[in-house]
C-alpha cells in the first residue's frame, strides 16, 4: 500500500484530500454531504477547464501563461455581444471563436515561428489583457441576461449545464489520450527528436494543443460569466498559475510527456476543497492563498520524502541481491 502511494502522486493527493475533508467534517458538522460535493464541483469548474486547457500544452513540453487573459477576453466578447442584442447561441459562438483565435495565435508563435512558449505566452498575456481592457474601457460588463445565468445554475441532480459539459470534456480528454493520436502528444513531449524521426507532425501537434487550450479558456470564460452574472475587468487574472500548480500537484511533469486526466481532476479538486473548507470553517478569505500554498508544499514534501525512502529501499535491496550473488560465486570459483 505504502509503495503504491509513494509511486503514484494521484493516490497520495487523493488520500490527503480525503483526510482534509474528514477533518473539516469533524470541525464543521454538515460539511460532509452531497450538497457540499456539488458546491466543490461547481466552484472548481472554471479552474478545471483552464487546467484541462493547459494540460495538453504541458504534455508537449510547452507552457501557457496567457490562459487567464484569454478567459477574460472571451468573457468580455460574450458579455458585449449579449448586451448588443445578439442571441445567446451566437454570443457563445463569438466567445468560443475569440478563445480559439487567441489559442491559434499562441500556437503560431510557438510552433510556427519557434518562439519559446514562456516568452510567447507572456507576451500574449499582456496583449490579450490589454485588448480586453481597451474594449471595455476598464468598465465591468453587467446586467447579463438570465438565459446565460441559467447555464451556471444547478438544474440536473444538483449539477449545472456547464458542470455537465465539463464532465463530458474530462471524459473526452481521457478517451483521446488513450487513442493513437493521443499517444502522439505524449511522445512529442517525452522526446521531440524521436517524434520527428518517427514522422509525427510535431509542429501541428503543438499548434493543435494551443488551439485546444484557447477553446477551453473560452469555455472557462463562459462558465465564469454564467456563474457570477457579470464580467469584471480583472476576470481570470492569475488563474493560469493556480491551474499550473494544480497540474504539478496532480503529477503532470513540466518536462512533458507525463501526466493523466485523473491527476488534473484531483489536483483541481484539492485546491477547490481547501477553499470550500475555509468557508465552512469561517476563516477569512484572505487566508486562502497562505493555507492553500502551505498545503501544496506539505503534499509535495510528503510525496518527495516517500519517494526518497522508496528509492533508498530499492537500492538497498539491489545491493543485497548483488552481495548474495557474489557470495554464491566464490564457492564455485574455489571448487574450480
Amino acid at each position: 500500500m505504502l509503495e503504491r502511494i509513494a509511486r503514484d502522486r494521484v493516490a497520495t493527493l487523493f488520500l490527503v484530500t480525503v483526510a482534509v475533508l474528514l477533518l473539516v467534517g469533524l470541525a464543521a458538522p454538515g460539511f460532509l454531504s452531497a450538497g457540499t460535493a456539488t458546491i466543490i464541483w461547481s466552484n472548481g469548474l472554471v479552474l478545471m477547464l483552464v487546467a484541462l486547457g493547459i494540460f495538453p500544452v504541458i504534455l508537449t513540453r510547452n507552457i501557457d501563461v496567457s490562459g487567464g487573459s484569454i478567459l477574460g477576453l472571451s468573457a468580455v466578447v460574450l458579455g458585449l455581444a449579449l448586451n448588443d442584442g445578439f442571441a445567446l447561441p451566437l454570443a457563445l459562438g463569438f466567445a468560443l471563436g475569440a478563445g480559439i483565435f487567441a489559442g491559434v495565435v499562441n500556437g503560431l508563435l510557438v510552433a510556427g515561428l519557434g518562439v519559446p512558449s514562456i516568452v510567447a505566452t507572456l507576451g500574449t498575456l499582456g496583449l490579450f489583457r490589454g485588448v480586453m481592457l481597451i474594449t471595455t474601457g476598464g468598465e465591468w460588463i453587467e446586467e447579463l441576461p438570465e438565459a446565460l445565468k441559467s447555464l451556471g445554475a444547478k438544474s440536473f441532480g444538483g449539477l449545472s449545464i456547464m458542470g455537465i459539459i465539463t464532465a463530458l470534456v474530462i471524459v473526452a480528454v481521457w478517451w483521446f489520450l488513450r487513442s493513437r493520436r493521443g499517444r502522439w502528444v505524449m511522445v512529442t513531449g517525452d522526446n521531440r527528436e524521436a517524434a520527428r524521426h518517427l514522422g509525427l507532425p510535431v509542429r501541428r501537434i503543438e499548434l493543435l494543443a494551443f488551439t485546444w487550450a484557447g477553446a477551453m479558456y473560452a469555455l472557462a470564460g463562459i462558465t465564469f460569466a454564467a456563474q457570477i452574472g457579470f464580467v469584471p475587468n480583472q476576470a481570470g487574472n492569475g488563474i493560469e498559475l493556480r491551474a499550473i500548480a494544480a497540474l504539478v500537484l496532480g503529477g503532470i511533469s513540466l518536462l512533458g510527456g507525463v501526466g493523466s486526466v485523473g491527476g488534473v481532476v484531483i489536483g483541481v479538486i484539492f485546491f477547490t476543497s481547501i477553499d470550500t473548507s475555509l468557508v465552512f470553517l469561517k476563516i477569512p478569505a484572505y487566508w486562502n492563498d497562505l493555507i492553500g500554498g502551505a498545503m501544496l508544499l506539505g503534499v509535495l514534501l510528503i510525496d518527495g520524502r516517500l519517494r526518497i525512502a522508496l528509492e533508498a529501499r530499492d537500492r538497498a535491496a539491489r545491493y543485497r541481491r548483488g552481495s548474495q550473488a557474489e557470495q554464491k560465486s566464490h564457492p564455485l570459483e574455489d571448487a574450480a
